[in-house]
């Protein structure tokens, strides 16, 4: 089994079932004939089993036939992240080493600029020439879909780049297809759901694109270079969407920017996840309040295909009317993964005590691309370390307390940044916050914590430094300092990047 077989299957179950919903809608029966045109037109360049084809695209329409094509000429696709700079797409091109370059008019010079070797082709696929050199191809399956094998690689999912050159982290069929089944089990996903990409394609691939595919649902793709809280509504009413992923910064805009007289656009949603980043409970429980028991948290990490752990939609409830503690909580592991939280001595911890969380399980990625030093860090007898420390309750939920790079060490305590900033989330007025460490001669670093307030807030640095003194923190946990930002700096994938903060405080130290 690999993807280009399971959009084939679709094809022959239902030709007219909805594969692309949208401004520009497509059956999988179009899919099928679409994807092997193209196929047939990378085949014509004769390049050989597991080159790569990289893609620097916004999400479009198009995407789902692209991903697909490149699978049935047995290539390997590459999303590129548009937010990225031209050093670390440099970089990740250096590492991959593209046969070919999958881009738009928009996009266009960025490739040209950044390209390693003026004899790679690059392809603009909203061009005449692109779509005249395509539709002169035969919509027959190409042959190198017979030779296709479970463990060829299927993808190169390039991290964000937060602890330094981008790493390459490689799936093949096999691997993808075993986490869409769990995917699809653990989002309620049917052939009838209508899932919107709201995050771009290169990060959803193997979150949301592939278990739609493997199952044969419907993909909407919105453009994720915006996001707009009153067109995702829009969006979602028009095509009576069911599923979605946001992440948090995302879901504050929600809560913010939507007029509470739209809810009822998201009246469809049957399941919308979340994850990459903790949301305090407060701001869960006015979700949920908002918008329906709908939540389901997703954790986990590029190196697992980003599903480890589940906290259910169920456990949000639970947690709601019983114990607003559980929703601190990333859930149990989720189906076929195995996780354990382990000490020093790689022995599982108790509940209460703090360890590293390491993952096993049939998705686990094969490795960084041509970075077998790297690999060999993280993958340790088939367990994947994450890096991630966290506690584990009495029934089995996990607690992640923060990365290990991001823990303060403050007169020789280790102390966890998401426990402070849980505390500023507290304020009504806070939209997001972010503490870092920063230099001091005496206790070797200092808390200093770094907030964006919502719009039209006036609250003072000193409000929020007196909500930390007056809360349950230890008086060395309390921050030196707070301040004001206009917004917090974010990586290629939403995420806050304290990369970039403590590089404000810290210069070119501490670059973690």
């Amino acid at each position: 089994m690999h993807i280009g077989l399971a959009v084939h299957r679709n094809a022959k179950r239902d030709p007219e079932a909805i594969a692309v919903f949208g401004e520009k809608s497509q059956s999988y029966g179009e899919l099928e004939d679409r994807s092997n045109q193209i196929a047939n037109f990378l085949k014509s360049y004769d390049w050989g089993k597991g080159e790569r084809v990289a893609v620097l695209l916004p999400n479009r329409p198009e995407i789902l036939e692209l991903i697909t094509a490149i699978a049935k000429a047995s290539l390997v696709y590459v999303g590129l992240n548009f937010r990225l700079g031209q050093s670390e797409m440099k970089q990740i091109f250096e590492n991959c080493e593209p046969c070919a370059i999958l881009t738009d008019a928009e996009h266009l010079p960025q490739v040209q600029q950044i390209a390693i070797d003026s004899s790679i082709p690059v392809f603009e696929i909203s061009s005449p020439d692109w779509e005249q050199n395509v539709n002169q191809n035969s919509k027959e399956i190409p042959r190198s879909f017979y030779h296709i094998e479970p463990d060829d690689d299927f993808c190169i999912v390039y991290t964000s780049g937060t602890t330094g050159r981008p790493k390459g982290v490689l799936f093949d069929h096999k691997r993808v297809l075993q986490h869409a089944t769990i995917a699809c089990l653990e989002y309620d996903v049917t052939p009838q759901s209508r899932y919107l990409i709201q995050i771009p394609h290169n990060s959803s691939v193997n979150i949301t694109i592939l278990p739609c595919v493997t199952i044969g649902a419907a993909l909407g793709f919105s453009d994720s270079r915006n996001f707009n809280p009153i067109d995702f509504a829009r969006q979602v009413k028009d095509y009576q969407v069911t599923h979605t992923f946001l992440v948090p910064t995302q879901l504050m805009r929600l809560l913010e920017k939507l007029p509470e007289h739209n809810d009822e656009n998201l009246s469809t949603l049957v399941t919308l996840g979340y994850g990459s980043s903790p949301i305090s409970p407060k701001r869960l429980e006015e979700l949920v309040s908002r918008f329906g028991p709908i939540f389901n948290q997703l954790y986990g990490m590029a190196e697992i295909a980003s599903i480890g752990t589940i906290l259910s939609k169920a456990d949000h409830l639970k947690g709601l009317s019983t114990n607003l503690k559980l929703l601190e909580s990333c859930g149990k592991p989720s189906l076929g993964v195995h996780v354990r939280v382990i000490d020093e001595n790689k022995n599982s911890i108790e509940p209460g005590s703090r360890g590293e969380v390491i993952f096993s399980g049939p998705h686990v990625m094969k490795g960084y691309f041509r970075d077998p030093e790297r690999t060999d860090q993280v993958l340790v007898d088939g367990w994947m370390h994450s890096g991630d420390i966290a506690e584990v309750d009495t029934d089995g939920f996990i607690y992640i307390v923060d990365r290990k790079k991001n823990l303060i060490i403050r007169g020789g305590l280790n102390i966890a940044p998401t426990e402070i900033e849980n505390i500023i989330y507290r304020h009504p007025d806070v939209l997001e916050a972010s503490v870092i460490g920063v230099p001091d001669p005496e206790w070797g670093e200092g808390i200093v914590a770094v907030v964006a307030l919502k719009d039209g807030s006036k609250v003072a640095a000193s409000e929020l430094l007196q909500l930390c003194e007056k809360s349950e923190l230890t008086s060395i946990k309390v921050p030196e300092a707070i301040e004001i930002w206009d917004e917090l700096p974010k990586n290629a994938v939403g995420k806050i990047a304290k990369n970039e903060i403590r590089a404000h405080f810290w210069g070119k130290g501490r670059q973690v």
